[in-house]
């Protein structure tokens, strides 16, 4: 684990509604990123992992609005014939276009005051050619996600499939837990077009352990004493770090990739295509883990725990009072979506840059962590790092992380071989030309 840097804490208000956020300037690119992705993260009809649908298609948009009129990388949807035109108004434009596609009630409120200050403010005429520009590519990427199976009318009849999970009652099989017993979140998630892969089951895993093996038995009793909530093994340093990735990941990886933009990135091309790569990542990522989770609905470790008389193993003594560090959410182990986003967005990072090492921050977005940012030296430590933590959070077994992490790497690596390449690349443009591995 590394070291703590200072004291951080991330406010995740609408600076919008107040007048221009403070900007870390780099470009338009990250200016709008930093707009968005807070509207994104407060809308409570996109819970938790759905709201990475939306960022998604925000970023690529932008990529395209850029792209159309720079022309240095191959379009993901469309290049907007005869673009031209401010960039900046491009990007400001498509950035808007498809928040307020997404949401609605957005329009005609501070998102588009702030839209049309952005644009005032850097002396951009409101009838710039590249306003037309991020329009088209909106639309482009709306018109392409209109029915990607995303946000199902549940209470139509008859019932859309996959609107509902509840699991099981036998050994191993998922079900409702503490602390509210919810059903699982979005199960429709799990079968989402994907943005770029050629199914949501394309990386899907080996099972998990099998109950009576000794590796369940392994990740049972690890989960067991260092993830619970009292009485625990962790020394202070790892119920730090714990605490520390109780965080929104989309949040806290989109406000890195600003910072390390900003530090790295002077060229508009390159910072649409840096947020686009690791959003398109991160979302068909968080889809894999979403099919591996319905698909093989293994059990949380609290009740594994709590049931862990009852499981046919030996080595697995149960605690019926066994409680975890955080509360667990409302969707099945395996995989783990926390480690399947952050092997994407690390190992997206790591290509795009074409080195694992560079020195940045993560901050969390959990204001009551003692410690509010860490220093990392290597993104990959990262991804080791969240493995161990959702285990001392008391909330996954290793076998869940580990094969998550591993499923973000595959899917950040297919997104950067076949999409968002340069123009002057020669490889087939079908996205079909390597293997699934």
């Amino acid at each position: 684990m590394l070291c703590p840097k200072g004291t951080w804490i991330v406010v995740l208000t609408l600076a919008i509604c107040v007048g221009m956020p403070p900007f870390s300037r780099a470009d338009a690119v990250t200016d709008w990123n930093q707009i968005a992705i807070p509207i994104i993260a407060g809308q409570v009809s996109h819970p938790g992992a759905t709201s990475l649908l939306d960022s998604a298609m925000v970023q690529a948009a932008v990529y395209d609005a850029v792209e159309s009129i720079t022309g240095h990388f191959r379009p993901y949807a469309i290049r907007v014939p005869g673009a031209s035109g401010s960039t900046a108004a491009a990007v400001a434009k498509a950035t808007r276009d498809v928040l307020v596609n997404r949401f609605p009630s957005l329009a005609g409120g501070s998102l588009d005051t702030t839209y049309h200050q952005y644009l005032a403010n850097r002396g951009i005429l409101e009838t710039d050619p590249g306003v037309a520009v991020g329009a088209a590519a909106a639309a482009a990427i709306v018109a392409l996600r209109a029915n990607d199976g995303s946000f199902p009318n549940c209470s139509a009849t008859p019932t859309p499939p996959l609107c509902d999970f509840v699991g099981g009652d036998g050994a191993g099989e998922w079900r409702p837990t503490l602390p509210n017993f919810a059903h699982m979140l979005a199960p429709w998630l799990s079968s989402v077009e994907p943005f770029t892969l050629k199914s949501p089951f394309q990386f899907r895993p080996v099972a998990p352990p099998p109950l009576t093996s000794k590796r369940y038995a392994s990740d049972y009793n690890e989960v067991k004493t260092l993830g619970a909530d009292t009485n625990s093994a962790r020394t202070t340093d790892q119920t730090n770090l714990a605490l520390f990735y109780f965080t929104n990941y989309q949040v806290m990886w989109n406000r890195a990739v600003r910072d390390i933009a900003a530090a790295h990135e002077t060229n508009i091309d390159d910072s649409a295509r840096l947020f686009a790569l690791v959003n398109l990542a991160m979302t068909d990522a968080v889809i894999t883990a979403w099919d591996s989770k319905l698909h093989f609905a293994f059990w949380r470790p609290i009740t594994a725990i709590q049931e862990g008389d009852n499981d046919g193993n030996p080595a697995t003594a149960g605690d019926a009072d066994w409680l975890p560090l955080i509360p667990t959410p409302n969707y099945p182990d395996y995989t783990s979506g926390a480690n399947n986003v952050t092997g994407a967005a690390t190992r997206s990072l790591a290509l795009f840059f074409g080195s694992d090492e560079m020195d940045f921050t993560l901050h969390t977005t959990n204001a009551t962590a003692p410690v509010q940012a860490f220093d990392y030296h290597r993104f990959s430590d990262v991804a080791h790092d969240v493995v161990n933590a959702r285990i001392w959070e008391g909330i996954h077994f290793r076998s869940a992380d580990v094969q998550a992490r591993k499923q973000g790497r595959h899917v950040a690596e297919w997104v950067f071989a076949h999409f968002l390449r340069s123009v002057d690349d020669d490889q087939s443009d079908d996205h079909e030309d390597d293997a699934d591995e």
